[in-house]
């Protein structure tokens, strides 16, 4: 299972890349990896073995630390366990206000206490013209409200008492077939466009025809792309550094991590997640060896 995570360079071969240097990405679950690197600029690198170029070019791409405008040594628990969901929710975020919000008045958000929800919420927030609605379970409401990042947050088993003639866009994180048909059908012509993004409710995953628009899937790497096509890395990379710093200063007050040593800590954290019980306003910082 990959990770996101740092590791720091022992050996090299490459005149660009100096022994010691740290860097962050998508690495195995091991001691240490070889890669074949290239594509080498002062913020980023590339892995360019043979066996990982079919994968998008986001999960080959490692950042330098040192020059990673974004990085913040005190934060690599918070860069391992939120970068890559914030990633996606700044995407998220920069895709929507580029299409005017399809001409919508408020954003709807199932799982709204997960990790990209609150990123999304969060970025969304400071835009102040659109509204956004968390949707979320009864026990995380009280939590989800706290946060103060929503200007409405309703239970899944309340979505009737939202207005249904508001011109809306679905965020769909849950991924629950039967949640989101419900949305689409209580909304029907007024809901503009409906995004599939995750699948938290992985037991309740599913699709086919409803009303409304199409579930459109949002895939990071593509919006990736567009967005370093527009602004290049370093440009890339500084707009996002500024979105994450002001992300991590605000969750610094709600979330805390715990932490686990051992292959018997890591199987229970992820059977735990697996589950749905792990605590939005935690995140586990594991290691397979004690």
């Amino acid at each position: 299972m990959p990770v996101w995570g740092f590791a720091d360079v022992v050996e090299t071969r490459h005149p660009e890349i100096a022994k010691g240097e740290r860097l962050y990405g998508y690495f195995p679950m091991a001691t240490h990896l070889v890669m074949r690197a290239g594509k080498v600029t002062p913020g980023t690198l590339n892995d360019v073995s043979e066996h990982r170029a079919q994968l998008p070019p986001a999960y080959n791409r490692y950042t330098r630390t040192k020059g990673d405008p974004a990085y913040v040594a005190a934060w690599e628990d918070y860069d391992a366990a939120l970068r890559p969901l914030f990633i996606l929710s700044f995407l998220v975020d920069d895709w929507l206000a580029e299409e005017a919000f399809f001409g919508a008045r408020q954003v709807i958000i199932t799982s709204a206490s997960s990790k990209t929800a609150l990123g999304i919420a969060h970025l969304l927030h400071q835009r102040r013209d659109i509204e956004v609605v968390g949707l979320t379970s009864a026990g995380n409401v009280d939590f989800v409200e706290g946060l103060r990042s929503y200007t409405k947050v309703v239970r899944y088993d309340d979505i009737a008492s939202l207005s249904p003639d508001v011109p809306s866009v679905l965020l769909d994180i849950a991924g629950n077939r039967k949640l989101r048909r419900s949305l689409h059908e209580h909304f029907g012509d007024a809901l503009k466009f409906s995004s599939a993004i995750g699948t938290t409710h992985a037991k309740e995953i599913g699709d086919g025809p409803m009303p409304g628009p199409k579930p459109v899937f949002f895939f990071a790497p593509d919006r990736i792309r567009v967005r370093y096509k527009d602004w290049g890395a370093e440009g890339f990379a500084q707009r996002f550094g500024e979105a994450w710093q002001g992300f991590v200063g605000s969750t610094e007050k709600w979330m805390s991590f715990v932490r686990g040593k051992g292959p018997e800590a890591v199987e229970a954290a992820y059977r735990d997640i697996a589950a749905g019980k792990l605590k939005p306003s935690e995140a586990h910082m594991l290691s397979l060896w004690r």
